[in-house]
């Protein structure tokens, strides 16, 4: 890529060593994160905004000549690493909940976006066909480099985030492999659609196997092989860690671009088999996550030539504006119809769809081949069309950054899709079976637990578990208590159960607090914090209780959340207010009756007569989907 020189801010002659580099990268690496940590912003635009100023047109410590010829390699080591990780995280049941969707993003979803981009780019910027088709499937991609920090600040509905999660992770793949294929076509000047599908699958064929087989080789080393001697998790960190670097290799020796299907082969299948020492492992999230992050899109921004994005003009803005504007929304409502995520939920996916560095590295790579055969062969309308490839590809990546990946957060409150989470603290058989009821019924569950054969157990059966200690405050908000709007406190130590209710009152003005008492004399002190308490032995005595007296009731609340259910929820529905119970109870669902109506603390059997007022508060009985679609039609709003 050429262009005007670059206009540095630090003398011409200033060539900076490698130690400078590398420190400064790390430097500003923390510094963005520690600033999306504070403005709750995904990391990723601080580390855009550092790689510019880091990079040839301001500081000029990082450009495309300062790692040598090993950019790229540097470059590819990392995304193996964050590739590996969103892959290792994506466990079998994450996927189950959002099968369809998932599904239809990766495939109808990627055709979408790979037709609809190659047209953009070859009717709005007169690219040569092949070219447009290189681009269109370059952007295919979204990436876990780029949805796994946004994801982390922006704690969507569970389905909602393994869909986007799914479609990073596969289309990072899909567009590494069939840029590649599409390219060597273009460059070869033998456009054939056969030779497409058999590169494609040439490739994902070294990538999955290579993948599988490194998969294999560590599942056994770490289940067979004795790693008691020293430290054994940091161990078993390591080797895990070194055969996501040795599946990118060998892959990508064998055939280009087949190493990002090999590493995303090999974590999906370690993350879903049983592995010592798996809590270890997923320390990835630590301090060499936030490294490599930070080479990969600091690096990135020395990557960019800023005349290049300027030589495509207007045009190149209006094939954004059809990316991001048109062709997203276009996808994500195809691809979501039929499922469980509502309005808003489509409209916040529509509006996350930030490419990551993948499209960026291969691009590069892309167009300085372009000018090598520009100037070996004599071909200058290469040129053109090597700076059409790059520019469209990085104006794309960095407005899709800005634009989507930063405001995630404020999109997401905005369109109202942070679901308020119930916090449970402590898993044990008491936590364990609420959670158990909780998660049946829909609700966005977390548990904290400290105990690490506890926690092992609970992630294994499918919930989602935070470790740490319930009483410390870093715990609590990482575990999402700034976004639940009910805390449980279910250990079996009152102690424990008194500071984390009085940290969740006080500290996080959680207005709904429920604690668990095992002696009966610990009440009181709760009560006195407007802490509602479930004494173990009053339970017990009631639930016996109406087993003699009332065996049918007590049969049936033993099945609510199964069977059954019972909900109370406010009345936020402008089409009820006003109306009567007689009238609303005739429109309810089969299997479904209005038990109670609250009103200013008051609560009683409602008569027929009683009309609704907006705020009322109704408590449905009944079977548990006719409960459910009550509860949407009463209470839409939040």
């Amino acid at each position: 890529m050429t262009g005007a020189p670059s206009m540095q801010l630090l003398p011409i002659d200033f060539e900076p060593t490698l130690l400078v580099i590398v420190a400064s990268i790390v430097t500003f690496g923390v510094f963005s994160q520690v600033l999306a940590d504070r403005y709750q912003v995904p990391s990723v635009l601080f580390l855009i905004l550092s790689g510019i100023v880091l990079g040839p047109k301001v500081l000029g410590v990082v450009t495309q000549d300062a790692f040598g010829g090993s950019l790229s390699t540097i470059v590819g080591l990392s995304v193996a690493i964050i590739v590996f990780e969103g892959a290792f995280h994506l466990h079998v049941d994450k996927l189950r909940q959002s099968p369809s969707a998932a599904f239809r993003l990766v495939t109808l979803g990627s055709l979408i976006s790979f037709l609809g981009t190659a047209a953009a780019v070859y009717y709005l910027l007169g690219a040569d066909p092949g070219i447009a088709l290189v681009v269109g499937a370059l952007l295919i991609a979204t990436g876990p480099t780029v949805i796994t920090p946004i994801l982390e600040i922006v704690p969507v509905r569970r389905s909602v985030g393994a869909a986007l999660e799914t479609e990073g992770i596969v289309n990072d793949v899909t567009a590494a492999i069939l840029a590649a294929v599409i390219f060597k076509a273009v460059t070869a000047q033998q456009i054939d659609p056969r030779g497409f599908l058999v590169g494609f699958l040439e490739r994902l064929g070294v990538g999955v196997g290579v993948g599988l087989l490194v998969a294999g080789v560590l599942w056994y080393v770490l289940t067979h092989v004795d790693l008691s001697s020293g430290n054994a998790p940091e161990n078993a960190r390591s080797i895990t860690f070194a055969g996501a670097l040795v599946a990118y290799g060998v892959a990508n020796t064998i055939a280009t671009e087949a190493g990002v299907a090999a590493v995303a082969t090999a974590g999906v299948v370690l993350g879903n088999v049983e592995l010592p020492y798996r809590e270890e492992i997923e320390e990835f999230k630590g301090t060499i996550r936030l490294i490599v992050l930070s080479f990969i899109f600091i690096a990135l921004a020395a990557l960019i030539d800023i005349d290049t994005l300027l030589s495509i003009g207007v045009a190149g803005v209006a094939v954004v504006i059809v990316v991001a504007l048109v062709l997203r929304p276009l996808l994500v409502f195809l691809s979501t119809t039929g499922t469980d995520f509502s309005f808003r939920e489509k409209l916040f996916v529509s509006a996350i769809g930030p490419r990551g560095i993948i499209p960026a590295a291969i691009a590069t790579l892309f167009a300085l081949e372009l000018q090598h055969l520009a100037a070996q062969e004599g071909r200058q309308s290469l040129i053109a069309q090597s700076n059409i490839l790059a520019g469209t590809v990085f104006m794309v990546i960095v407005a899709t950054v800005v634009f989507q990946g930063g405001p995630a957060r404020w999109i997401a409150e905005r369109l109202d899709v942070l679901p308020m989470r119930v916090l449970v603290v402590g898993s044990g058989k008491v936590g364990r079976s609420l959670a158990e009821r909780l998660v049946e019924r829909g609700e966005d569950v977390v548990v904290i637990e400290e105990d690490a054969a506890t926690l092992e157990s609970s992630r294994s059966a499918g919930f989602t578990v935070k470790s740490g200690d319930g009483t410390d405050t870093d715990v609590l908000r990482s575990a999402g208590i700034e976004n639940a709007k009910t805390v449980v406190a279910a250990t079996g130590d009152d102690d424990t159960n008194l500071l984390v209710s009085q940290l969740a009152r006080t500290t996080f003005d959680v207005e709904d607090v429920i604690a668990r008492v095992n002696d009966p004399k610990n009440v009181d002190p709760l009560e006195e914090l407007g802490v509602q308490t479930i004494s173990g032995t009053d339970a017990t005595a009631w639930a016996i209780d109406n087993a003699i007296e009332r065996p049918a009731l007590s049969n049936w609340m033993t099945e609510l959340g199964r069977s059954g259910d019972v909900q109370e929820v406010e009345v936020t529905s402008e089409e009820t207010d006003g109306k009567t119970i007689g009238t609303l109870g005739s429109e309810l669902p089969s299997g479904c009756l209005i038990a109670l109506l609250g009103r200013d603390g008051d609560h009683r059997v409602p008569d027929a007569e009683d009309t609704l007022q907006y705020g009322d508060r109704l408590t449905f009985l009944g079977q548990t989907e006719a409960v459910r679609e009550a509860v949407d039609r009463f209470h839409p709003h939040d």
